[in-house]
């Protein structure tokens, strides 16, 4: 029997096969790897996910680079490092990783591993949102509704925000109704801003549930019903929206759409004011002025009043000046009362300016 010889060029054939069939093993095991990785991020084992997030992204498996970018970032399964997470992630763009991209543009845009730059962090989101990453559609509709890294452009932050609105994502279809009901990048229309807000309300995303009770309150693209807001501005409210909390403060001030309930207006204007709303913060020293939901305090009174004053607010300004001049809560100093019905007077407060005429001052 003679022994069969094979040429050069199958010798390399066979070897070239080897080579491929070698490489798809590594592969195989990198996927893996990557997938029980991932297994133990999800289950919030990251200490025991990163040595296998590491080997699988060293072997080139994409979506454990891009992962490995985060856990870095994070500082999840291993010390913070901006600059590492910036790697990983450039290693994983260079296979095309979206998510990669996506989070890539997020370390441009605050900064993190790289010089801040706002240009390359819409050149990456851009990246990323033609493949469909709905994150990164929804921030390059940001960047072009704000001018970041861009020129302005609303029409494509509609066109960005509807691509991932239609995904589903909440903040993007907030974000659309906000375009919409401005008519900006397309034409006014409430009837579509209404519609792109409920999608995002139905996620209970407290912007669009505290957007579609201002929509509501106004009759604008539904018919007016103070039942709607009160329901909508609730549950912003119980999210610590601040606007939604003062909002229905006002219902309840009022007795739109509600019973008229003081001690329940109150109760709203301090969760708003508290984080700093400053109209809020003058109704509720006004209630404590006026002893309406709570006892007459008119120390209370001047510390609602100053906190609103000092953000600029007239009416604020005006009745605290009306306190200094009665000497109720402080002592009475008409220099201080001087002072702040300028303030208000300046910002074009008729009583003010009345109140400083009658002093014998002008503003």
């Amino acid at each position: 029997m003679k022994l069969r010889v094979l040429s050069t060029s199958s010798r390399w054939a066979l070897v070239t096969i080897a080579l491929l069939v070698g490489c798809s093993a590594m592969a195989q095991d990198a996927e893996q790897l990557s997938d029980r990785a991932h297994e133990l991020v999800n289950a919030g084992k990251y200490d025991e996910a990163f040595p296998l997030m590491q080997q699988a992204a060293e072997a080139g498996e994409k979506d454990a680079q891009a992962s490995l970018g985060s856990m870095y970032y994070d500082g999840k399964g291993v010390a913070l490092d901006y600059a590492k997470a910036v790697y990983w992630y450039g290693k994983a763009t260079e296979q095309g990783q979206r998510d990669a991209q996506a989070s890539l543009a997020l370390c441009y845009e605050n900064g993190h591993g790289v010089d801040q730059d706002y240009a390359q962090a819409a050149n990456w989101y851009r990246k990323a949102a033609e493949q469909g990453q709905i994150r990164a559609q929804n921030r390059l509709g940001y960047y072009y509704e704000n001018g970041q890294g861009v020129s302005q452009d609303f029409s494509q932050a509609v066109y960005w925000y509807l691509k991932a609105a239609e995904q589903g994502y909440t903040v993007a279809q907030c974000n659309l109704g906000v375009l919409i009901a401005n008519g900006q990048g397309t034409s006014q229309d409430y009837s579509q801003a209404v519609y792109w807000y409920r999608k995002a309300a139905e996620q209970d995303y407290s912007v669009a549930q505290y957007n579609l009770g201002v929509l509501y309150h106004n009759g604008l693209g539904v018919g007016q019903d103070y039942s709607q807001p009160r329901s909508r501005y609730q549950k912003a409210a119980e999210q610590g929206h601040a606007n939604a909390q003062y909002n229905l403060a006002v219902l309840y001030f009022n007795g739109l759409g509600v019973s008229q309930d003081y001690g329940q207006a109150v109760y709203w204007f301090r969760k708003a004011a508290e984080q700093g709303h400053a109209v809020a913060q003058c109704y509720l020293g006004y209630c404590y002025d006026a002893g309406q939901g709570v006892s007459q305090d008119y120390i209370q009174a001047e510390y609602w009043y100053y906190n609103a004053a000092e953000q600029g607010y007239d009416v604020a300004q005006y009745n605290l000046g009306v306190l200094y001049a009665n000497g109720k809560g402080v002592s009475q100093d008409y220099d201080q009362a001087v002072y702040w019905y300028r303030k208000a007077a300046e910002q074009g407060h008729a009583n003010a300016q009345k109140a400083l005429k009658q002093m014998g001052y002008s503003w």
